[in-house]
C-alpha cells in the first residue's frame, strides 16, 4: 500500500508516523527533487482507514532543504511535527510545530533553541510517569555523538542526558528508544564504525546511559526503529546488511534488546528500502512506514502476534 501513487516530488525518503487519532495515522517525510536539494520540503498525509490523503507540505525553509521530520503524540493530548532545516546534519537548525486538535490545526514553525535539534529521526516515547524522552545525536564529519533528551513539562522544555559512551570512536546516531524492564530505558543507534546495531541503557530513566555495545545485529549505517508490545517483546525494523539497505527487515527480543532473532523480511528485492518508523496503534497492529525506491513511502500493516511463532 502506497501512501501516493502521483506524487508531486521524484524524490522522498525519511518517514515517521503517529496514530494522531484511534484508528487513524498521520505520515510525514521530506520530498523534493533529491535529498539535500534546495526545493525538498516536509510533506504529510493522512489516512482513514481505507486511503491515504493527497500529501500537503508542512514545513519549508526558503532557500534550504528540509530533513528528517518526527511526528509524536504526547498522553496530555500534543501532537508534535519536529524537523531540521540547513543544508547538511553539522549545519541544521531544528523546528516544531504543535497541534492540539489532532493535526486539524497547527502552530506556527517554531525555531528551537541552538544545538537543539528535537527528536533527531526516531519517535519520542514516553514513560509512566510522563517524562517523554527524544533520541537525538550529531553528525559531523568525524564524530557521530548520540544523546537523549527528556521533557517532564509536555514538550515544552528539555534537559539533555551525557553524551553515550560509544564503540568506535563516536561513530553511532539516531537513537530508537523503548522501555524495558523494572524502568529499564533502552536505546538502539545506528553506526556506521562498527557496521551493526549498537545498544545503550539507562536505569535512571533517561538522564544518564552506559558505554554502548555492538549487538550481533548487521545495519549499513541506515536509520532503525523499534516498539514493545504489551506482551514484553520488541521488535526492531532494520536492514540486515553491512552493505545495502535490502532486504529491510523485522527482529524480535525477549530480553531488553541484548539478543535478536530474524521474523520477517518487508523486503528483498534489489532497491533501496529504508529509514522505517514503526508504531503500536491502539488496536494492537504494527503500523510501519518506509522509503520505497526513493520514490514513494509505502505502508505496512503487521500482527505482532503472528511474528512471534
Amino acid at each position: 500500500m502506497f501512501i501516493f501513487e502521483k506524487a508531486p516530488f521524484p524524490s522522498c525518503h525519511a518517514s515517521t508516523l503517529v496514530e494522531h487519532e484511534p484508528g487513524k495515522l498521520m505520515a510525514a517525510w521530506f520530498g523534493g527533487r533529491d535529498e539535500g536539494a534546495k526545493d525538498v520540503q516536509i510533506w504529510a498525509s493522512t489516512f482513514d482507514g481505507k486511503a491515504w490523503s493527497k500529501p500537503e507540505v508542512m514545513g519549508t525553509e526558503p532557500g534550504q532543504p528540509t530533513w528528517n521530520p518526527v511526528l509524536f503524540k504526547s498522553a496530555k493530548g500534543t501532537l508534535f511535527l519536529w524537523y531540521k532545516a540547513g543544508p547538511k546534519p553539522d549545519t541544521w537548525t531544528g523546528y516544531v510545530r504543535t497541534s492540539t486538535d489532532s493535526g486539524k490545526t497547527w502552530s506556527k514553525p517554531e525555531m528551537l533553541p541552538s544545538t537543539f535539534l528535537g527528536p533527531v529521526r526516531a519517535k519520542p516515547i514516553q514513560l509512566a510517569n510522563g517524562t517523554i524522552l527524544a533520541g537525538t545525536s550529531w553528525e559531523s564529519y568525524r564524530n557521530w555523538t548520540p544523546f537523549v533528551d527528556r521533557s517532564t513539562d509536555d514538550g515544552k522544555t528539555w534537559t539533555r542526558s551525557n553524551p553515550f559512551p560509544v564503540p568506535g570512536k563516536f561513530n553511532q546516531i539516531q537513537p530508537a528508544l523503548f522501555e524495558g524492564k523494572d524502568g529499564l530505558v533502552v536505546a538502539l543507534m545506528r553506526s556506521r564504525n562498527p557496521l551493526n546495531v549498537c545498544r545503550a541503557e539507562s536505569k535512571d530513566g533517561g538522564a544518564t546511559f552506559s558505554p554502548a555495545e555492538e549487538l550481533k545485529l548487521a545495519n549499513p549505517s541506515a536509520g532503525i526503529d523499534c516498539v514493545k508490545t504489551p506482551d514484553g517483546d520488541v521488535f526492531l525494523i532494520y536492514n540486515p546488511s553491512a552493505l545495502l539497505r535490502t532486504p529491510i527487515s523485522l527482529a524480535r527480543s525477549t530480553d531488553d534488546g541484548r539478543t535478536w532473532k530474524k521474523v520477517a523480511d518487508l523486503e528483498t528485492e534489489p532497491g533501496e528500502y529504508s529509514y522505517p518508523a514503526m508504531i503500536l496503534s491502539s488496536a494492537g497492529t504494527l503500523e510501519v512506514t518506509y522509503t520505497w525506491k526513493r520514490t514513494h513511502i509505502k505502508h505496512v500493516r503487521l500482527d505482532p502476534g503472528k511474528l512471534r511463532t
